[in-house]
């Protein structure tokens, strides 16, 4: 099942490489090893840190539920069940990841789904347990927003969501590139990816919310710390993010998806510009933070992220795989290896389980699958 395609990848070492303008590398070629990012860190003055191995493996332990309808947002609760968003629908639904039971919790107002626009990430509050409220990047209308709802399961099914508080709203809005993903960090502010809605420029302006990772508290203010004062913009140069996550280091990471030559997985430094439309993948040029590992969109078009085992697993849309890229600190320690290849077709969110547990979800039901009835699921897997 194991399908190694180190052939499409290129290890780099962390941060911006140096010297020279962009291009022609090809797939596993290395990059330049220097770094001129401020922001990026010093890997001789750090301990070794321990090394997962080169080659990994991937179990499906089950299928958990099936007939979800273009499943988008996933978050595990705190005492048991999952969380999934619809695109189109506009619902969250509660899966009972023992039976694979569903419950609708209800609609949230506002969601005007069209293209790849509509219900998108969810996350839930650093204070959940006190406060049960759910966290949605959503379009509208008019933009994309981020809301909270107060979930009461104690209401019948359906009517268990209340209004939602728009805590932070404004962001561009398109057909295509809406971004989505959303994630509380270790830090405990809010961090949102905003694609640049096919408006190339917005990505370089860093007035403009497109095209950006964002960073703000939980009511929706620039988080302290920030690299731009008063803005809750923390990298830019951004083409279409829609993966976030953390390493055990409480490194960012977050995948990103190319437009006809090179998707991305970056290491994010709070700050830095990461090139697009300038560069596509890796460009070689010290203004630019380059790529940890670049893919053909063929082979990837990333969604969702999640850490486990020292590596970043990615779901891969139009690659129909799963990706696992090792890591040793802030670069990849082995060629990636690809999972699960055109056994589920699109794969859209990846979660940690815990362990060496994930949870994913496939997104045959988008618009650009080849739906059939139970396509759209939710699967259990043991990976290493």
């Amino acid at each position: 099942m194991t399908v190694v395609l180190a052939t499409t990848a290129l290890l780099l070492t962390a941060g911006c490489s140096s010297g020279g303008s962009p291009g022609p590398a090809g797939p596993g070629v290395p990059a330049g090893t220097g770094s001129t990012s401020p922001h990026s860190s010093s890997a001789g003055s750090a301990a070794p840190e321990p090394t997962p191995p080169a080659k990994g493996s991937v179990k499906v332990l089950r299928t958990v539920t099936e007939d979800l309808d273009t499943p988008w947002g996933l978050a595990p609760l705190p005492g048991g069940g999952l969380l999934v968003s619809s695109r189109d629908k506009g619902t969250i639904t509660r899966i009972d990841e023992k039976t694979g039971a569903k419950t609708l919790l209800g609609d949230v107002a506002g969601v005007a789904p069209a293209g790849e626009g509509g219900l998108l990430g969810i996350a839930l509050s650093p204070d959940y347990a006190s406060d049960h409220m759910i966290y949605a990047y959503l379009t509208t209308a008019s933009d994309n927003r981020i809301v909270r709802v107060l979930y009461d399961e104690r209401k019948p099914a359906g009517e268990q969501l209340g209004a939602p508080d728009t805590i932070f709203k404004g962001i561009p809005k398109g057909v295509i590139h809406n971004g989505g993903r959303i994630a509380f960090g270790p830090d405990r502010m809010l961090y949102a990816g905003a694609g640049e809605t096919g408006d190339r420029g917005l990505a370089q302006d860093r007035k403009s919310l497109g095209g950006k990772i964002l960073r703000m508290t939980p009511e929706g203010e620039p988080a302290p710390g920030n690299p731009f004062p008063g803005s809750v913009v923390y990298s830019y140069g951004h083409r279409n993010v829609q993966g976030l996550a953390w390493d055990d280091k409480q490194r960012l990471w977050a995948s990103e998806f190319g437009q006809d030559t090179w998707d991305e997985l970056n290491q994010i430094k709070p700050g830095d510009n990461y090139g697009w439309p300038v560069v596509e993948g890796i460009g070689h040029n010290p203004k630019y933070h380059d790529p940890i590992f670049q893919w053909h969109t063929d082979e990837a078009s990333p969604s969702g992220i999640a850490y486990a085992g020292g590596s970043i697993w990615m779901a891969a849309l139009r690659g129909q795989r799963l990706w696992r890229i090792p890591l040793n600190g802030t670069k990849a320690s082995a060629p990636p290896q690809a999972f699960l290849k055109d056994k589920y077709g699109r794969l859209r969110t990846v979660v940690s389980a815990g362990g060496d547990r994930l949870w994913l979800t496939t997104s045959e039901t988008d618009g650009r699958g080849t739906p059939v009835k139970g396509d759209d699921r939710l699967l259990e897997l043991e990976v290493k």
